[in-house]
């Protein structure tokens, strides 16, 4: 005869196995402090690297981080603004690093927990979801995209900017940085691990600049035919700022890119993504509809101030 299952026990063991998942992973969890901002940080080494988004910095060099009502000074040692990475540094303290896990192993239905201390409490917030798409791609309106990263359900608590989102064994898999359409947006650890590793070692993350302002537009169909192309979008420029790599490389308004280095630009939101650090101050070609004659040109990208979105 099959033994009855309490249902209250099968819930007191959901619930002391959420509180265990909170012990674990808060000596890995920081309030982040700026001269604007609260938000919350992730340990990641014994040797007082600290990972938090880039938006919670608001431009300070320096900021403040506590963990059980106790406040420390960090440095900010580097910054990837595009992917809202910030690697801090602090000589003070004792905290325990964050079990990471693989994020490239996540999976649709998989269990969350999302964790967050922007004040400094003596334990960190909590919220539980699942994974929604362990692969998605959010668009800003700025011209930017968080690409690759995690969807949950978890409703994130106020202040969550930089906090954990672990799985059932409490390892990190990603990094929350945003709350948006009653989903939360992680960054995904193996993302973050790679650009830390390099911030660690002295490397800058840089994206270049073309100096244009653009946006998405259709292709007639009959231009398509007659050039040969496999798009029926580019991005158009609007305008081309004095001075700027694209105004030295002879683009000019009304231009409609098509190409970057090869890659096809179908979408505003695609140069964004192309300008990476492997870019900047090489000469690069550029393919764009000029009238209805495809035409290539050879562009040098500098490197990009934070504000700068092309």
């Amino acid at each position: 005869m099959a033994q009855l299952v309490n249902p209250l026990e099968v819930l007191q063991t959901i619930s002391n196995a959420t509180t265990a998942l909170v012990q674990k992973l808060a000596p890995s969890v920081v309030s982040v402090k700026s001269h604007m901002t609260h938000g919350t940080g992730i340990v990641l080494n014994r040797e007082g690297y600290i990972v938090t988004c880039n938006h919670v910095l608001s431009g300070c060099n320096t900021v403040k981080i506590g963990q059980s009502e106790k406040t420390y000074n960090a440095t900010v040692i580097g910054t990837d603004p595009y992917n809202d990475i910030a690697l801090l540094k602090t000589e003070s303290g004792h905290f325990k690093p964050a079990d990471l896990a693989d994020s490239n192993k996540l999976n649709t239905g998989q269990f969350i927990i999302a964790l967050a201390n922007p004040f400094n409490k003596q334990m960190p917030t909590a919220t539980t979801g699942i994974i929604t798409n362990p692969n998605t791609t959010l668009k800003h309106t700025h011209g930017t995209a968080m690409e690759n990263a995690i969807a949950t359900d978890a409703k994130l608590n106020p202040g969550f900017s930089g906090g954990p989102l672990a799985d059932a064994a409490g390892r990190v898999i990603g990094m929350n940085a945003a709350y948006v359409w009653s989903r939360g947006i992680a960054i995904p650890i193996n993302k973050i691990k790679t650009i830390t590793d390099r911030l660690i070692h002295g490397t800058a993350i840089k994206r270049g600049y073309l100096g244009i302002v653009s946006n998405t537009v259709m292709i007639p169909q009959e231009i398509v035919e007659e050039i040969g192309i496999d798009q029926n979008t580019g991005v158009m420029i609007f305008q081309v700022e004095h001075g700027s790599p694209a105004k030295k490389a002879g683009l000019t308004m009304g231009d409609v890119i098509v190409k970057f280095n090869g890659k096809t630009v179908a979408d505003f939101y695609d140069l964004p993504r192309l300008l990476s650090d492997d870019v900047v101050n090489k000469e690069t070609k550029i393919t764009i509809l000029r009238g209805e004659k495809l035409v290539t040109l050879t562009i040098t990208p500098t490197i990009a101030e934070e504000e700068h979105n092309e």
